[in-house]
């Protein structure tokens, strides 16, 4: 299967979407059962207490309390807006930010940070120079707090669309900024699945989109998930890798397997290395990341090091902490949604 394919379906009344490229599983999201806060969600909240050595504070929601990175300026029981930054791990509060983002397909208005920015993926100049006058254009008579971003999927939508977005995002984000009255309240519920997919993944534009009822299994998408589900993570060569999350970090072992030579170690851990960040989106596993490579020489490290580099690049969310003096490579990358195991256990095995 060549070119880049997005399926949507539903699998036990919850939305479903992946994206495959040349046949190969790139993004995955699962609806979570039940009533679970999306990422995304707006909340008008109350501010609750400070945490003393935590450098934040606890916020009122409609159901439970949220938990927001930042004390200076706000007083117990002020009313603020906040919006869900990340899945709510067992046990602990809902993290929030103060730094709202009303996101679409082809805009994102972002208050509290203004002006008018245009995709640095997009190169052309006249197509630059045609967006700069549509986005004044839409943010014409706007509060100066607000500023607005027009995405890389602009280069290929038509003018009519783009300035749909626009107009539509920033009414929303008036419309909420100026919600403050009340008490804790669902202002703007998070993109499930299919929303996302719409969102983020039709830029570049799909070869293929399905959209129908036993879409994973008809494209095999159920089994690439169950294999996710498994720690074990085969490796070119013959060699292997496991994946294993725990509750204070996600432990990664490299084998080789039967060949144990330099060379074999070098091979399986460069293989490793290069479907590492993958694996970990895939599975939504973020945090501390704890790498115990396959023994290699030192000047081999040097080599995983560039090709490490190569591989998180496109991931922002990461930073690469380097070898410990145990020999073990340390990473941490941010949590931006459920693990796979908590939303997808029991759907596809």
């Amino acid at each position: 299967m060549k070119g880049r394919v997005v399926i949507l379906d539903e699998v036990a009344d919850r939305q479903c979407a992946a994206l495959l490229v040349d046949g190969r599983l790139e993004e995955v999201m699962i609806d979570p059962e039940g009533d679970v806060p999306l990422p995304g969600a707006i909340y008008r909240a109350v501010a609750d207490r400070p945490v003393k050595g935590q450098g934040g504070i606890f916020v009122k929601l409609p159901s439970g309390s949220g938990f927001l990175r930042q004390i200076s300026g706000i007083a117990p029981g002020q009313r603020l807006l906040v919006q869900v930054s990340g899945p709510a791990e067992a046990g602990k509060a809902l993290p929030v930010t103060t730094r709202l983002l009303f996101k679409s397909r082809f805009a994102i208005i972002t208050p509290d940070a203004p002006g008018l920015n245009i995709s640095r993926q997009i190169r052309d100049e006249e197509a630059r120079a045609d967006l700069s006058v549509m986005a004044a254009d839409g943010m014409a008579g706007a509060a100066p707090n607000l500023g607005l971003i027009l995405r890389s999927a602009c280069q290929a939508a038509e003018p009519e669309a783009i300035a749909e977005d626009i107009v539509a995002m920033r009414g929303l984000a008036e419309a909420v900024l100026s919600d403050l009255d009340g008490g804790p309240e669902l202002l703007i519920d998070g993109a499930g699945a299919h929303d996302l997919a719409f969102r983020d993944w039709l830029d570049p534009e799909p070869d293929e989109a399905v959209m129908e009822p036993g879409g994973f299994a008809s494209h095999g998408v159920d089994a690439m998930v169950a294999d996710l589900l498994a720690p074990r993570v085969s490796l070119v060569g013959g060699g292997h890798m496991m994946i294993e999350p725990t509750r204070a970090l996600v432990a990664v072992d490299v084998n080789t397997g039967p060949d144990t030579s330099p060379a074999a170690s070098l091979k399986a851990n460069i293989a490793a290395a290069r479907d590492l960040p993958r694996q970990l989106r895939l599975r939504g596993l973020g945090g501390q990341v704890v790498v115990d490579f396959a023994p290699m020489s030192k000047k081999d490290r040097a080599i995983l090091d560039q090709v490490l580099k190569a591989a998180f690049r496109s991931d922002g969310e990461a930073n690469l902490a380097g070898w410990t003096t145990l020999g073990l490579y340390e990473l941490t990358r941010k949590r931006d949604r459920l693990p796979l195991n908590e939303v997808a256990g029991g759907l596809f095995e």
